[in-house]
């Protein structure tokens, strides 16, 4: 099954713009048709969900297309990818305790406040 740039921005809760710019800094390789129109496989779904996570959890354009650019040469480039994630997945465990230390104060701060009004 094949969708339209519509019917993928539906399916994926991406902006056709966005989904265009994704293809122009090379995150996505778009099939085309023999009118020339962008077409998305079931497999582009869950290539684009990857992307969103990844962006989700900081990484940026510059590192998400080295990833993608590798993803699409093959299997050859297994082991490029996985350093990649590696990597990134030591800077995301990084921001999470930062995150937790930044909840942890507010929940000290708010019990000091709640215990103050007692």
């Amino acid at each position: 099954m094949n969708y339209s740039i519509g019917q993928f921005s539906d399916i994926t809760n991406i902006s056709s713009y966005t989904l265009r710019y994704y293809e122009k800094e090379q995150l996505l390789v778009v099939s085309r048709d023999s009118a020339g129109r962008r077409f998305y496989t079931p497999q582009d779904v869950d290539w684009i969900l990857f992307i969103q996570k990844l962006k989700d959890t900081g990484m940026s354009i510059k590192e998400i297309r080295e990833y993608s650019l590798l993803r699409y040469q093959g299997d050859s480039t297994t082991q490029q990818r996985l350093e990649i994630l590696e990597k990134h997945k030591v800077a995301v465990v990084k921001e999470k305790a930062k995150w937790e230390n930044n909840l942890q104060n507010l929940n000290d701060k708010i019990k000091f406040y709640k215990d103050k009004l007692k």
